[in-house]
């Protein structure tokens, strides 16, 4: 058996079904030297004991677990080839099995020049750069060698550049995904489970830049240029930054990252909630700045492209507005939304269905049959989806337009057990299926229905025409009041044109 010394581990690996294994890997002389076998398949892997079995274990195939059963099968052990010791004991032994042999003699030399040598004998290119060698160079360096492999990431090639630091950053980068993670909090959602190293990279970068130039950035070039003593010394400010910008997203109604309508968003919040710190975070004022800059950028839809000068914007702006300074509060100035924007809101694939939803929660709708308001333990706990108010099999059968009663306007967040009292029944009926199984009276049930921006009159007479209006209109009165704006377009010809009326309220249609 094996002793000691010439015992090497077993390599960790893992089946492709994903179970991890421990084997052992054998070049077979013998197809190594046939130039009809591919050379792939002349490397046999066997389990930790060395034995390789088939039928449930029960019987073995090949037995390598000791020299001798190497020596007779000519399984060459490839943990040993760059053990030039070790190799010239295995070369003895197996020379001496075969008493001496002309053929074997032979094989192993053949073998010995063709495998092991070449393996061994083999040159690594390597490019030593100093600690003096600019960083510009050395990601230079990286993407020339590596021009026809896998691009390298930004996140790669700072890696690489810290790296003549004697720093791992991507150790440090587990350690600190983490922290921005949650995973040592209290209370664990995944809300920021979609921040990662290159946005936490371009996080501090626009912190770095805002605070060390004459003009904020954050740019592709600006984080391959991020300096290690920068980096050091803004990252726990940077962390603290992403632990307040989680703490406002509780705050919006955004619990989940299923429900977080643009992650590229964190990292202007995460800066700014940096750079303003807790005390002034903390303050009133500086939270109704924040809800209305996040609203504006969800509902103008603003962070769907590149959006590095927005993120420089926003820092300057946003720090300026809650610092009581000038602000050009160019998100919020630029961003607008249509009223005719809510019937191409189909999915939850945007930004702004998200976000809607999400003002929805904001406005404590209740459950239909358990009565409760989505807060962050009851959205991890038993989380809601998103429903038909009019169900879709009722709305096919009275052939409305998919248009309207597949929009968000027809949609609402409840839990999985009101969803199966919907059924496919108007709402005229599976309100008395709520009220029955919730043990409800039809006013406790008016109030929970009404809290979801539904009339509730038009809703138990089953008309849908005039429930979706004003739904229409309770949802847009609530965008407006996020955004702090004013909806332009809610009497214009193209909103009458596409919902047969004005989505004016009754005051402002009386006043006109």
């Amino acid at each position: 058996m094996y002793g000691e010394k010439k015992k090497k581990k077993a390599v960790k690996t893992k089946t492709e079904k994903g179970k991890e294994v421990e084997r052992f890997y054998y070049f077979d002389i013998k197809k190594c030297l046939d130039e009809n076998e591919d050379r792939l398949d002349a490397i046999k892997a066997v389990p930790s004991d060395r034995k390789l079995k088939v039928n449930f274990d029960r019987d073995i195939v090949l037995d390598l677990s000791t020299r001798e059963l190497e020596y007779e099968h000519e399984m060459f052990p490839i943990n040993i080839i760059f053990d030039s010791n070790a190799r010239e004991d295995w070369a003895d032994g197996y020379k001496e099995y075969h008493h001496y042999d002309k053929v074997f003699l032979d094989r192993y030399k053949e073998f010995r020049a063709e495998v092991i040598e070449t393996i061994t004998g083999y040159k690594l290119p390597v490019i030593t750069l100093g600690k003096e060698t600019p960083r510009e160079a050395v990601c230079k360096v990286f993407e020339n060698v590596n021009t026809g492999g896998v691009p390298l990431t930004v996140f790669e090639l700072v890696t690489a550049t810290y790296a003549t630091y004697n720093f791992d950053l991507r150790k440090d980068w587990e350690t600190c995904k983490d922290i921005i993670w949650g995973r040592n909090e209290n209370l664990i959602t995944d809300v920021m489970h979609g921040v990662d190293e290159t946005a936490f990279l371009t996080t501090i970068t626009l912190y770095t830049t805002y605070h060390a130039s004459s003009m904020t950035t954050c740019k592709k070039k600006d984080v391959l240029s991020l300096d290690f003593k920068d980096y050091k010394c803004n990252r726990d400010v940077i962390l603290e930054g992403y632990k307040l910008a989680r703490k406002f997203l509780y705050s919006q109604y955004v619990f989940r990252i299923r429900d977080l309508p643009y992650t590229t968003q964190l990292i202007p919040l995460s800066a700014i909630c940096a750079e303003i710190g807790k005390n002034l975070f903390n303050q009133p004022q500086t939270q109704r700045i924040l809800s209305q800059w996040f609203w504006c950028g969800i509902m103008g839809e603003m962070y769907g492209g590149a959006n590095e000068t927005r993120y420089a914007n926003d820092m300057e702006d946003v720090v300026a507005a809650i610092r009581g300074k000038e602000s050009q509060n160019r998100t919020i100035n630029a961003s607008w939304f249509s009223a005719t924007r809510l019937l191409s809101l189909q999915t939850r694939n945007s930004a702004a269905y998200k976000g809607i939803m999400a003002l929805v929660y904001r406005e404590s709708c209740r459950d239909f049959v358990k009565g409760t308001t989505i807060d962050i333990v009851k959205s991890m706990d038993d989380a809601p989806d998103i429903h038909h108010v009019f169900p879709e099999a009722y709305c096919i059968a009275k052939g409305y337009q998919k248009e309207k009663w597949n929009s968000i306007i027809n949609k609402t967040p409840l839990l999985p057990e009101s969803n199966r009292q919907i059924g496919g029944e108007a709402p005229s009926v599976y309100s008395k299926k709520i009220m029955r199984r919730a043990q409800i009276n039809e006013t406790q049930l008016k109030a929970r229905v009404e809290s979801h921006l539904i009339n509730y009159d038009y809703f138990i007479k089953d008309d849908f025409d005039n429930y979706f209006i004003e739904r229409a209109k309770s949802i847009l009165k609530v965008i407006e009041q996020a955004m702090g704006k004013t909806i332009a377009d809610k009497s214009s010809e193209q909103t009458i044109k596409s919902y047969g009326h004005s989505l004016e309220s009754k005051d402002k249609e009386v006043n006109s």
